[in-house]
């Protein structure tokens, strides 16, 4: 995974109404009813039949720890669909998205100006369309790279330039970002 990527699933378990499953055998349940199978969830957690049975059964309690984090990611991931299409959604059409990151910026502009890249905290609400672009680019499976591309072109766009108001010809260059949190 990538930083972009997993802050957007980040963002996106931030709009569950209710929590995980928490022991592993509730963890086990879920995954069995939402694959439809202990057959599948086996293959799908890289373990025996016979051992997702025993999990349902309580006859094993902890898991090793790769397993549990295999575990926990797959709850996760399918963790409330609808609520996170809703969310998804909402914020692609109406609400947008908002980007706080440190990260350096450097851009290119008119000649006689600065160009230095420097670290920045830029806290940002990104509008809809750019939301929309970032989230079906998520879903295509786009690389980390193009996710911080359609970023950067949304903050350019929206701090730098301010709507088209100002610095016209500015690119601006999105480059060793430390954190970035993203919420919808």
């Amino acid at each position: 995974m990538g930083i972009f990527r997993d802050s957007l699933d980040k963002a996106t378990a931030n709009t569950f109404t209710r929590p995980l499953p928490k022991s592993p055998q509730a963890q086990m349940r879920f995954l069995v009813r939402s694959i439809k199978g202990t057959r599948a969830a086996a293959e799908t957690l890289g373990i025996t039949q016979r051992t997702v049975e025993r999990y349902l059964k309580g006859q094993i309690k902890t898991p090793r720890p790769g397993l549990a984090a295999r575990l926990a990611d797959e709850v996760r991931r399918r963790w409330q669909p609808r609520v996170r299409e809703r969310a998804k959604r909402q914020a692609a059409t109406v609400g947008g998205i908002t980007i706080e990151t440190r990260a350096r910026f450097g851009y290119t502009a008119a000649p006689g100006t600065t160009d230095d890249a420097r670290i920045r905290l830029i806290t940002q609400h990104l509008p809809p369309d750019y939301a929309a672009r970032l989230l079906d680019a998520h879903t295509a499976g786009a690389t980390d790279q193009q996710l911080k591309d359609i970023a950067a072109e949304g903050l350019q766009e929206i701090y730098f330039k301010d709507r088209g108001r100002r610095a016209p010809g500015l690119q601006v260059a999105f480059t060793d970002i430390d954190y970035i949190e993203l919420d919808f």
